[in-house]
């Protein structure tokens, strides 16, 4: 459930944390109302579909909150050689949404757990602070929340950036 967004009194984690929360929440209101085939439905060329997006979601999740801390994740649905935004056949939505579901609660166990100014190293070997990843997460939710209001609206003409209160 979201929280209250603090964006005039909370502090720079809490605030950045919540706001991470409040788009990850879109995530899955983007989701309501379509079944599993409008779900999958492939709407752009490179095949860019709703639950593929949350498939890809869940997995930077763990990869910047846990892997980058040394923290410990569950073992990746995709070949990291190729798109892990692909579904495979026998991937029920059931199992993506669970397992974002997984991912998110594996990430706020870090976020309150890790200083922000505490570092890990990526996945590319960078040193990176719990505040870039915060930051560089915050920025990946939204941009995909874009793509799937795109792709929500090709599909059923439904929009909007925030359930309605």
């Amino acid at each position: 459930m979201t929280k209250t967004v603090p964006y005039t009194a909370g502090g720079e984690k809490e605030s950045l944390h919540t706001s991470l929360d409040a788009h990850r929440d879109v995530v899955l209101w983007k989701l309501e109302g379509l079944d599993d085939e409008q779900l999958r439905r492939p709407m752009t060329p490179t095949g860019t579909n709703l639950l593929g997006l949350v498939k890809h979601l869940a997995t930077v999740e763990y990869g910047w909150f846990c892997a980058t801390f040394g923290r410990e994740t569950e073992k990746l649905w995709f070949d990291p050689s190729t798109e892990d935004m692909a579904l495979a056949p026998d991937e029920t939505t059931e199992q993506i949404l669970a397992f974002y579901g997984r991912a998110r609660a594996a990430a706020d166990r870090a976020i309150e757990e890790i200083g922000l100014d505490d570092t890990g190293t990526s996945w590319n070997g960078r040193t990176v602070s719990m505040r870039w990843v915060l930051i560089h997460m915050l920025e990946d939710v939204v941009r995909h929340v874009g793509h799937m209001d795109i792709v929500r609206e090709l599909i059923d003409g439904a929009t909007g950036t925030h359930r309605p209160a």
